[in-house]
């Protein structure tokens, strides 16, 4: 079961966007965000919003493209309503569910409408998530001709016992054969691994980061599993048919992929990505957030710039303003074809959010997140001789560089950078800086 989507406030049918909400002065890039949720399995541990069957017209395998087109034409309308057209997207991405579900035709019609209806900037990113199973070297090529740049394979573990655990059904001899056809037709290649899957050793995570790197990909997502609530697996877990995931054996895992791909050549850019370094980006000395094989799409999110997310359960953001469609895939081809937006409701952020937020996820990347517009000076828990504990930011700083948690030459150029061991604790590194 996925999760349950906040409430938020009524968005309108029209989907129109406030023209004094969308910052059009701040001049943020566009990204595009295409959600296909169909699966021929629901993993165990999978919250997302994804379904292993169709629901009707427009809501299927094989008729998908028309409501995602159609929503991309409301898109149009709204951006140019509220004054940021003209933007052509820098990024675009394919996730789900499995994108690959739906046949090479399909999805090329989708790109080829967005690139109609909003436009899609020469040299853009183009990315395709894919199951191993489920493309042939034909397919990639087709992608590519058709505009393509990037595919993100779902590899998750090599050991066949802990697939089984996650309920991946792909073969996982396929990876190491898609991931060359994929090469073959000029794309630029990624795969996904999870770490902390119940009854993993730190030897079963070596052997699956060990058979990544042997691929050579250009790119390696390694995300650390979480339990969901409502998920076969948090069932499972619930019940002690599994173990609870323990963080100190996750943070060893992540110390470990962090080791063997920097000895591989490859540098982290954001906290769970990892890029390989080219013979030229080893040259420039350039940021790691810039080298040829860091996905510009993952940065764009963490960069905060604005996105537009087609498909049910999809999250826009836009300035100030965010919202999300309905989940079912149904409902969301149904409001379409009436002629309505299939935003379930949305959100409006003051200006303490959008620093926080800035804060958050600027910290995730290699470079980092200017200092200045942090707050200064904040309240702390505690009390002494009845006012309120204030700490400054310049103490705040160097308390986080004596533990260890930012780097010093970073903060004396006016950045707060993370080390490995503050990206092990982001969440509270930012809680510090932000003086919560």
């Amino acid at each position: 079961m996925s999760p349950a989507q906040p409430d938020g406030m009524r968005w309108p049918d029209s989907g129109s966007l406030d023209p004094g909400l969308v910052e059009a002065e701040r001049g943020r890039p566009l990204s595009l965000y295409v959600h296909v949720p169909f699966c021929r399995v629901r993993c165990g541990y999978c919250d997302f919003n994804t379904y292993t069957v169709g629901f009707g017209p427009g809501a299927q395998i094989g008729d998908y493209a028309p409501s995602v087109l159609a929503e991309a034409d409301l898109a149009a309308r709204v951006l140019a309503d509220a004054g940021v057209s003209g933007r052509l997207a820098q990024t675009v991405f394919f996730g789900g569910g499995t994108p690959t579900m739906l046949d090479a035709g399909e999805l090329i019609a989708i790109l080829d409408g967005l690139r109609e209806r909003i436009g899609i900037a020469g040299g853009a990113e183009v990315t395709l998530e894919a199951n191993p199973d489920t493309v042939t070297r034909e397919d990639l090529r087709a992608f590519a001709d058709s505009g393509f740049t990037r595919v993100s394979f779902g590899m998750q573990s090599a050991v066949p016992r802990i697939l089984a655990i996650l309920d991946r059904t792909h073969t996982p001899t396929r990876v190491p054969l898609v991931i060359e056809w994929a090469k073959e037709a000029g794309l630029s290649t990624s795969v996904d691994l999870i770490y902390g899957t119940p009854g993993e050793s730190l030897a079963d995570w070596e052997t699956s980061v060990r058979a990544a790197l042997s691929y050579d990909p250009d790119h390696i997502s390694a995300y650390a599993l979480v339990v969901e609530e409502g998920t076969k697996m948090g069932a499972q877990v619930a019940r002690g048919e599994l173990p609870t995931p323990d963080p100190d054996d996750e943070a060893a895992k992540y110390e470990l992929v962090d080791e063997l791909l920097g000895e591989a050549g490859y540098a982290w850019y954001e906290i769970s990505n990892f890029a390989r370094a080219s013979a030229s980006d080893r040259a420039s000395g350039r940021a790691s957030t810039t080298f040829e094989h860091a996905s510009r799409h993952n940065l764009a999110y963490w960069r905060d710039w604005d996105w537009w997310g087609f498909g049910p359960g999809a999250h826009s953001h836009v300035g100030r303003m965010r919202w999300w469609n309905v989940k079912n895939p149904g409902a969301y081809a149904g409001r379409l074809r009436a002629g309505v937006s299939p935003a379930a409701a949305g959100e409006i952020l003051g200006e303490e959010e959008r620093e926080l937020e800035r804060v958050m996820l600027g910290l995730r990347t290699a470079e980092g997140v200017e200092l200045d517009g942090v707050p200064a000076m904040a309240m702390r828990d505690g009390i002494v001789s009845g006012l309120s504990v204030c700490q400054s930011l310049s103490g705040r700083v160097a308390s986080l560089i004596s533990d260890g948690f930012i780097d010093g030459v970073a903060a004396l150029d006016g950045r707060a950078v993370l080390t490995l061991r503050g990206r092990l604790l982001a969440d509270y590194v930012t809680r510090e800086l932000m003086g919560y």
